[in-house]
């Protein structure tokens, strides 16, 4: 069995579930749990995956907290002036 993803208009889904209910014996359908909660689950686990693999290979430079949380505040004090 293979798995497909299969985006569907809001307004056909009946359609569409009536149209398989004729081969159920040889199409499963499975809510996606990750994509109901998150539409883009998928595209960012994917980014982030990239990202540490990025981060490992040393092609991205990490900053430490403390100058992250020292820019953030130079910024905001920016926005006050």
């Amino acid at each position: 069995m293979q798995t497909l993803t299969v985006n569907v208009q809001d307004n056909f889904v009946q359609d569409f579930l009536t149209i398989i209910e004729h081969y159920k014996d040889k199409v499963q359908l499975q809510k996606d749990k990750n994509l109901e909660q998150d539409p883009y689950f998928y595209e960012r686990q994917k980014q982030l995956q990239q990202d540490i693999k990025e981060i490992d290979a040393g092609n991205v430079q990490m900053i430490s907290n403390e100058d992250f949380w020292g820019e953030i505040d130079t910024f905001t004090e920016s926005l006050q002036k």
